[in-house]
């Protein structure tokens, strides 16, 4: 595999360039946000790189762990900034929600899908201890945790906006539903609908084409790295099927958990969207 020196990733970096140039001239306000998200990433990966090297030698379990709820108060204090909901409504749902379901689905790939072939898990015995050293590994739970985190993150984003901007707007069409009858749950399907349809239409047309159209970077890394095409693609499809699985899942959990958060005893939308900051 070839490593990319210093100098290569900074000429990679010059192509940055090119979107800011045009996000400028477009006066779209995000040329500030995309600097800063980009020196963020940069900051973040350096640093994630010499962890993950302490944590590959070291490889406590508990350790990794720890790093797992560190990622996901990150990514939870995120998810506030981008949609502009409050963190006294929000920010609980979405912590709960983010954690419980990387946890689980982590827990459900690492020991199941990998752990039946690599461990054996269903024709051995092992202890507690060395089970759990297994499923949060550095080598494995650092790496699914992070991608869940970051495929619940995009999409938990746009549902979310457009969720709760679709009852702020529609809020004669919501109330009338519920002055005839429906529940506070009932109302708010029509919502959920949309941001559904909003936030997955892209991860289905991705899903669609894969192999023909797109071909995924985690398959593409593996293949450079060394691995068998036939192994890469089985990788491929597991991850495709758990970051799916993971998305719908936390939306479905934060918009449950927030349920009692963002709305009143009269089933009304609390003022749970912040004013829009200029990011001139």
């Amino acid at each position: 595999m070839v490593d990319i020196d210093i100098y290569g990733l900074g000429i990679g970096l010059v192509l940055m360039l090119i979107p800011l140039f045009f996000l400028y001239k477009l006066r779209t306000g995000l040329v500030h946000s995309t600097l800063s998200a980009t020196i963020r990433m940069i900051i973040q990966l350096w640093l994630i790189g010499l962890y993950l090297q302490f944590l590959f030698l070291s490889d406590v379990w508990w350790v990794n762990l720890i790093w797992g709820l560190i990622m996901t108060f990150v990514a939870t204090g995120t998810a506030i900034q981008r949609t502009r909901l409050k963190l006294q409504y929000m920010g609980i749902p979405l912590l709960v929600s983010f954690l419980s379901t990387a946890l689980i689905i982590s827990i459900y790939f690492i020991g199941l899908v990998l752990g039946s072939s690599e461990m054996k898990i269903f024709e051995q015995t092992f202890t507690s201890t060395e089970f759990l050293s297994y499923l949060f590994s550095a080598r494995y739970f650092i790496p699914i945790f992070g991608l869940l985190l970051g495929n619940m993150l995009g999409v938990n984003v746009l549902a979310l906006s457009t969720y709760f901007e679709g009852i702020r707007r529609e809020q004669q069409m919501y109330r009338y539903l519920l002055g005839n009858g429906a529940t506070r749950w009932e109302a708010t399907q029509p919502f959920m609908r949309k941001a559904a349809i909003k936030a997955f239409n892209p991860c289905i047309a991705n899903m669609a084409v894969m192999g023909l159209v797109a071909m995924p970077g985690t398959m593409i890394g593996q293949i450079l790295g060394g691995s068998d095409p036939s192994q890469a693609i089985k990788y491929q499809m597991m991850i495709v099927v758990i970051t799916f699985v993971a998305s719908m899942l936390s939306l479905m959990l934060t918009i449950f958990l927030a349920q009692k958060q963002c709305f009143d005893n009269m089933g009304l939308l609390k003022n749970v969207i912040a004013e829009k900051v200029d990011n001139k």
